[in-house]
């Protein structure tokens, strides 16, 4: 029973091979990420960024369809106020900012489409491997919100540019390959094998690599984003605050209607 419980409600989990910490995160609704979810994930980051065995992470998530659907729709419903708004987007700050922070490389495996939050993660990783299919959807906007939270992390990557696209188009999905043209993926794949070697190989050879030199690289690559501590958390009050919107209520009721 508490085993069914946990498939339930999600989980996170770190697991350690030979200085290599894997960070596998999953949801039943398409790994989509529930407050809980989001504080766990920024914790196990953390804790794996402070642990002087592990020298190189990989995040993924279970099963082999959605790397991440975003917010959970179920909390943005339920949101009351916009404390409770701000509290629930800050969760996406926290984890941005744990990746940022951590100072070993964070490697990504996105086996599946991103939506949103998703599209964060796979920006905010040092690198990032995809398969085919591993399409992205920027989705905030047609709910009557936006990626304000993810945003720094998502341009830094990609560019002011393609940002821009993915924001404004967002009922509409960009290819993996576009993801791949513009920075986000830094290495595509055509089947699951392939991917989880590519993984498996660089994985193994930073975790060989000297830890102090990848920690002073990862300072030098994220160079300028030194107060996203304070900008993430003001971005997710802006997002609390319109989640509460009339517009927004009546988008989420929309989305969850067609989705049941």
């Amino acid at each position: 029973m508490p085993e069914l419980k946990q498939s339930q409600n999600g989980y996170v989990k770190t697991s350690l091979h030979n200085n290599i910490a894997t960070v596998e995160f999953f949801h039943p609704q398409s790994n989509s990420m529930p407050g809980k979810l989001l504080e766990e994930l920024a914790l196990e980051i953390t804790k794996a960024g402070n642990n002087k065995h592990i020298h190189v992470i990989v995040l993924r998530s279970a099963g082999d369809k959605a790397f991440c659907a975003g917010a959970s729709f179920d909390e943005l419903k339920a949101i009351k106020n916009e404390e409770e708004g701000t509290r629930f987007f800050s969760g996406f700050a926290h984890v941005i900012n744990a990746m940022r922070n951590c100072p070993k490389f964070i490697l990504a495996r996105i086996q599946g489409k991103c939506v949103g939050g998703g599209v964060g993660l796979a920006a905010a990783a040092d690198y990032t491997f995809a398969l085919t299919g591993a399409d992205v959807k920027l989705s905030e906007l047609a709910i009557g919100i936006g990626p304000f939270v993810i945003g720094p992390a998502v341009e830094r990557k990609i560019g002011l540019s393609a940002f821009t696209q993915l924001a404004v188009d967002a009922n509409n999905w960009h290819s993996a390959e576009w993801a791949k043209e513009k920075g986000l993926y830094a290495a595509l794949h055509p089947t699951l094998e392939d991917m989880d070697a590519a993984v498996k190989k660089l994985s193994e050879t930073l975790a060989s690599s000297n830890p102090e030199a990848m920690a002073e690289m990862k300072k030098m690559f994220w160079k300028g984003t030194e107060h996203w501590n304070e900008l993430l958390p003001e971005r997710a009050a802006i997002s609390g605050r319109l989640v509460l919107s009339d517009f927004t209520k009546d988008a989420i009721a929309k989305f969850s209607n067609r989705s049941k």
